[in-house]
């Protein structure tokens, strides 16, 4: 009977031990052997180093674990991921997955929830998956844009010291300092003149102001003047200017005919003529015209 107890006691032992390990085993795979779960299926291309016990996240919470991987050595079907999801967990239909790495390798299966409160993918069922490379990944598609990129870089290098090499950049760079320290000389002299502008703002503000008070006593000036009348006097004046120049035109009096009848201008052209020809004669034989003598004496 007390081997039997020790048999019996050993027994109990190695299957204490069997559980322990077993619960130790999926605690360490991050599986909960308590914990309420359904199983779903995800479908790969590339699983990019996806192994049993990987988390599974959803908006940033860990909703499972990957428990199997069931690669098809045929090539004929995807890889297929056996995944534990909580069963208060409601995958809405048209949710996809995606195997996200950081950058200390660590592998995760982010859960896309798609928007439809309506269909829900049922225990059992197949989700779409595929590959986010993260930052490596947008890298990894950089490489072959920066292989054709290198060719050229290396021209352009080349170029680049060249470039450097010539003695007219050195002097071009030279010409560009003397003309930023006549920019700055320039800059200082514009300051002073501003100041003194500045200075004599208000004195030419009190000249202008002046002046506007001048524009507006001559605006007033200028309103108060009775136009009117002085248009009519014009109007007036320019009525005895027409008037005067008709009578002129006119023959029926004494300057329209002198100025319009020739006759008249000949008849007094002749007169002159007459009189300038008498005179010529008084002054040659004055004594013709004057009757004086001492003596009585006529001569003739």
């Amino acid at each position: 009977m007390k081997a039997f107890t020790k048999e019996v006691k050993i027994a109990l032992v190695a299957l204490v031990g069997a559980v322990l390990l077993f619960f130790g085993m999926n605690f360490l795979k991050g599986l909960n052997i308590f914990a309420s779960t359904s199983d779903y299926f995800i479908e790969f291309k590339d699983i990019s180093g996806l192994s049993s016990s990987s988390p599974i996240y959803a908006d940033g919470y860990q909703i499972g674990t990957v428990k199997d991987v069931i690669y098809d050595y045929s090539g004929e079907h995807p890889t297929r991921v056996v995944v534990a999801i909580d069963k208060d967990m409601r995958i809405p239909v048209g949710s996809t997955a995606e195997i996200v790495s950081d950058v200390m390798g660590n592998i995760k299966v982010n859960i896309l929830l798609a928007n439809n409160p309506r269909e829900r993918v049922m225990p059992g069922g197949t989700i779409a998956g595929d590959v986010n490379g993260g930052a490596f990944g947008k890298v990894a598609a950089m490489v072959p844009t920066i292989e054709k990129m290198l060719p050229k870089l290396d021209s352009i290098l080349t170029s680049v010291n060249t470039l450097l090499a010539d003695p007219a950049l050195a002097q071009s760079l030279h010409n560009v300092q003397t003309i930023t320290d006549n920019l700055t000389t320039s800059s200082a002299e514009l300051n002073t003149l501003m100041k003194q502008i500045n200075r004599n703002v208000p004195t030419m503000m009190a000249k202008a102001n002046s002046v506007l008070d001048n524009t507006d006593k001559l605006t007033g000036n200028l309103a108060a003047l009775d136009l009117q009348s002085t248009k009519q006097q014009v109007d007036q004046t320019i009525a005895n200017v027409q008037q005067l120049t008709a009578k002129l035109n006119s023959k029926d009096n004494t300057l329209g005919l002198l100025m319009n009848d020739a006759s008249l201008y000949n008849n007094l052209n002749t007169t002159m003529r007459s009189a300038d020809t008498l005179l010529v004669n008084l002054r040659e034989h004055p004594k013709r015209y004057v009757h004086f003598s001492i003596f009585g004496k006529k001569d003739k």
